[in-house]
């Protein structure tokens, strides 16, 4: 794997010339000011001290343009394994032999419950996710724009969904139609290097798929997994790539490398090398939604709230597809001990918060929604989540 340059002797501690060089640029872009591909680069660079001056004006960025709310999401792997696609990084992939459960698309009733579950964990949206190549029209089309409006009818929980390719210029209105505020397709890494990672599809047919739904007035989201051998200046160009495109959410996932995949013996990105690619993705997209997903809990590990520091703006919570997640009540308590908040000024609070925090309930899932919500006291509490938000029987 490369993780270039991670042994660059560090400047002496009375050298201030990248705090006055990062300043100035962060005075720059508050001013409404862009940042070039070569000083993005450069802050990839920064070792010692100079990387807490690179936070510093990474997160007065991000207070200014997003304010001191984090937006929290949660996703339902709507359907799992099985996918033709040949994703490296994938456990869902039918190309590899991951040990991961399969089955079919969930039915609406099941998607409303985990967007009961994700709205109990203050979460804004419920990402629909399939795993397969893409949505054309037809039965599959008729039963997802099906789940789209069961969760897009529960109140307070907007519906998004991350299906896949779309070739069709009248599929992104329809999902629309049906509800869905936001879709994501990550184009994963920069161009240069997106042909080490996947070969079943183009990198130009995921941005195809997002320019259609930009044209549909879907908010699009995209981003990336860093990781996965890509170089610096990979990065660098994947945050450009991305600020062409506009999109209007960043999710930012680091590999957990999974069993049976091409990539399961990659080493984890180092955490401070993770927090200086999000610092600069922060200052090349200074206005954009940047969301820590996957991954943050195995690669930054004890260092999680400084993805707020170094200029992220939301989170992941809950489960992801094929590994668990970090327990709500950890992640509530992160963000109001950073004085943020994960709910925006005015809104209602999250049910039964005040006892989440307490650690008296479980955590919300789809299974706890069914069974009402119970409490669960003791010895009997069980803070773990599940491996996969596979259908509950």
């Amino acid at each position: 794997m490369t993780h270039d340059k991670l042994t660059v002797p560090r400047p002496e501690a009375h050298d201030l010339s990248f705090r006055d060089w990062i300043g100035g640029l962060c005075q720059r872009v508050l001013e409404g000011g862009a940042v070039s591909p070569d000083e993005a680069a450069r802050m990839l660079d920064a070792t010692g001290a100079d990387t807490w001056d690179l936070f510093a004006a990474a997160n007065r960025v991000r207070e200014a343009f997003q304010g001191l709310d984090v937006h929290l999401c949660s996703i339902v792997n709507a359907k799992s394994g099985l996918c033709s696609e040949d994703c490296g990084f994938c456990s869902q992939s039918a190309h590899f032999a991951s040990p991961v459960p399969e089955y079919k698309l969930v039915s609406a009733d099941e998607c409303t419950r985990h967007a009961e579950a994700a709205k109990a964990r203050g979460s804004q949206a419920l990402g629909i996710v399939a795993a397969w190549r893409g949505l054309k029209k037809g039965k599959v089309l008729d039963d997802v724009l099906d789940r789209i409006r069961a969760v897009a009818a529960v109140e307070g929980v907007n519906a998004d969904a991350s299906l896949g390719l779309i070739d069709d210029p009248e599929i992104p209105a329809l999902l629309k139609q049906a509800g869905l505020v936001t879709y994501n397709h990550n184009l994963e890494t920069s161009r240069s290097h997106f042909g080490s990672v996947c070969t079943s599809h183009s990198y130009d047919d995921r941005v195809q798929t997002l320019k259609l739904l930009k044209q549909a007035g879907v908010s699009t989201c995209s981003g990336g997994i860093f990781g996965m051998g890509e170089t610096r200046q990979d990065r660098v160009d994947l945050a450009f790539e991305l600020k062409a495109l506009d999109t209007d959410v960043i999710p930012m996932n680091f590999l957990n490398p999974m069993e049976g995949t091409p990539m399961e013996d990659s080493a984890l990105l180092p955490p401070m090398e993770a927090l200086r690619t999000v610092a600069m993705f922060r200052m090349v997209n200074p206005r954009t939604e940047i969301m820590l997903a996957g991954g943050r809990e195995v690669v930054l590990r004890d260092l999680q709230p400084l993805m707020f520091a170094a200029g992220a703006s939301a989170s992941m919570a809950g489960h992801y597809l094929t590994s668990g997640g970090r327990e709500t009540a950890s992640d509530w308590h992160m963000i109001r001990d950073l004085e943020m908040d994960y709910r925006p000024e005015g809104a209602e609070r999250p049910p039964s918060e005040i006892d989440r925090l307490a650690g008296r309930l479980p955590e919300p899932t789809a299974a706890n929604i069914r069974a009402g919500g119970a409490q669960v006291h003791g010895g009997n509490r069980n803070r773990s989540l599940p491996v996969l938000s596979a259908p509950v029987k």
